[in-house]
């Protein structure tokens, strides 16, 4: 089975061929139509080949340029590595030469006109005449070489800075996801224990039996940073069957979550923390209770989500009240998710209430 390293040789032998290839053609077929231009007279078929050939002996020492060129990168402080490349291109300038004197004598492409020389008459000719070029196309592979190699670190780099950007960010959902989930348990441990202390065991084994089947429903949940809708309405109902033993039926939910919107992707854990700040802040005042109402609707690419609650109003100023560990790690975790592309509003909703609306990117699991 060919591994990715495989095809990448070989892709990389491709694009060598390619290169040389295409390089030839074009010298080739220009040396070919000037010199019938001017009336000379050659088998111009054997003379195109000759000229494409010459550059074989290039394509086949490019790869052994480049490693070298990585291997030994030229360096001003370094004489021993500038005669060492000075050394390759003289070899590769003899290698080259040999070879396309052999062409020439073998293929004869210069007739009718004239008829090539023996190969230790035309071979001299071709070394000098090959030398500066030699020296050009060596410094023109090493540059690109360099130069994609820099293009391809930068773009690792880049890779790589993204990569842990996005780790760093999931690191801080965990925790922060992590930092909600004993919060929620520390607030009903003390309920359960202001229930005992009140005698009210009933009530305090009830919500022990809500508080076990939360943590199993959590423990088989996923961890990812986003879940479905559909998802965290069941969450949320389990956390409410603790806060209606914890109220004694001072508590009223409602629910309107339309069913086309299950499937829609939210944040994990973050309508618990929603309706357990309108809790605190709105019904846990009232000695009556009251209402919590929970509400999804989709419009413009948006997915809207509201917690109201008809507790005291926030003053008259508009102020809010300072975000608690709640809504202080919601407001973090949006930002890591969706930027900019996310809103949270806390807010008065109309003469009976408070509200909170959340708005982000509609997207389904």
């Amino acid at each position: 089975m060919q591994t990715a390293a495989d095809r990448s040789k070989l892709y990389n032998w491709l694009m060598i061929a390619a290169l040389w290839s295409g390089l030839g053609i074009l010298d080739a077929a220009q040396n070919v139509f000037s010199m019938r231009h001017v009336g000379m007279h050659h088998s111009w078929v054997k003379l195109f080949i000759v000229f494409v050939l010459d550059w074989l002996p290039w394509a086949l020492v490019t790869p052994f340029i480049i490693h070298l060129g990585r291997r030994y990168p030229p360096a001003w402080k370094s004489p021993r590595t500038w005669a060492l490349h000075v050394c390759v291109i003289l070899a590769i300038d003899l290698a080259a030469a040999a070879w396309a004197s052999a062409l020439e004598v073998l293929m004869q492409p210069w007739l009718p006109d004239f008829a090539t020389k023996s190969l230790l008459a035309t071979w001299p000719l071709k070394i000098f005449g090959g030398l500066l070029p030699a020296f050009i196309l060596y410094a023109a592979v090493l540059s690109i070489t360099y130069v994609l190699d820099s293009k391809a670190r930068a773009a690792a780099q880049k890779t790589d800075t993204a990569r842990l950007s996005e780790q760093l960010s999931y690191a801080k959902l965990n925790a922060l996801q992590h930092q909600i989930e004993p919060h929620f348990i520390f607030n009903t441990l003390n309920a359960i224990s202001g229930l005992v202390r009140e005698r009210k065991n009933d009530a305090a084994v009830s919500m022990i039996v809500a508080l076990s089947d939360f943590l199993r429903q959590a423990a088989v949940g996923s961890h990812d940073p986003e879940s479905r809708l559909v998802q965290e309405v069941e969450f949320l109902e389990k956390y409410l069957q603790i806060q209606e033993v914890r109220f004694a039926g001072r508590l009223k939910l409602e629910l309107q979550i339309p069913a086309e919107l299950h499937k829609a992707q939210i944040p994990s854990l973050v309508l618990q923390p929603l309706v357990e700040n309108a809790i605190k802040h709105g019904i846990a005042r009232r000695a009556s209770g009251g209402e919590v109402r929970v509400a999804a609707s989709r419009a413009d690419g948006l997915l809207r989500l509201s917690v109201y609650n008809d507790g005291p109003l926030l003053d008259r100023d508009g102020c809010a009240v300072k975000d608690g560990i709640g809504l202080s790690n919601l407001r973090t975790r949006l930002k890591l998710l969706y930027g900019s592309d996310c809103d949270l509003r806390l807010e008065n909703y109309g003469i009976t209430g408070v509200q909170v609306s959340l708005a982000l990117p509609y997207r389904e699991a």
